[in-house]
């Protein structure tokens, strides 16, 4: 039934979303030129798989990192930086917006995400659910999730592993539809986003 869910709910709004989708893509090409999209390398049920991102980050956004001890360390404690300066113009408004995470829809189609779930991470954040690991990665990681809709950046990392396995250990198809139902007030007030 989750599954399901997922085709139909990915299939529409794709339909819903292409005039959108298509003018992100012109703005992103004009404001930092290619590529459009940014394959992020996380994991999930069957491994290692890229997640569609409109790019939000300049081209050298790594070596800006590498340069940047500091800023380096602060990325590897919460994999995320409140003022981020690698984003491009476009990028700042598109990640308060939640926008740049459209494309994951065809993830969801092809099977590797779901319309809800667990947080996307990648291989090197795997260590911080420690013995439940395995737990965190028997299930597809979600377009949004529990920890989207409650918090979302302004909680600590570790609260975020507990919304994570919260959701896992509890999840029902009526949690779904109460995420997805709360997902577009909680993008519109752009509580924790960044």
């Amino acid at each position: 039934m989750k599954r399901a869910l997922d085709f139909a709910g990915a299939g529409i709004l794709i339909i819903v979303f292409i005039p959108l989708l298509v003018l992100i893509s012109v703005f992103v090409l004009i404001d930092d030129g290619l590529p459009i999209i940014y394959r992020r390398r996380v994991v999930g049920q069957d491994g290692e798989f890229a997640a569609f991102k409109f790019r939000t980050m300049r081209r050298d956004a790594d070596a800006l990192l590498d340069r940047n001890p500091a800023l380096k360390a602060q990325f590897e404690r919460n994999f995320k930086l409140k003022d981020d300066p690698r984003l491009t113009r476009l990028g700042l408004y598109l990640r308060r917006f939640s926008v740049d995470e459209l494309p994951q829809l065809f993830n969801v189609l092809k099977g590797q995400m779901s319309l809800v779930g667990p947080r996307m991470i990648t291989t090197a954040e795997t260590d911080k659910y420690g013995s439940n690991k395995e737990l965190l990665l028997s299930v597809r990681p979600g377009l949004t999730g529990y920890w989207q809709v409650n918090g979302r950046q302004a909680v600590d990392y570790e609260e975020r592993v507990r919304m994570d396995l919260h959701y896992v250990n509890n999840w029902s198809l009526a949690m779904d539809l109460k995420i997805l139902f709360k997902t577009p007030f909680v993008v519109l007030k752009r509580e924790g986003a960044y």
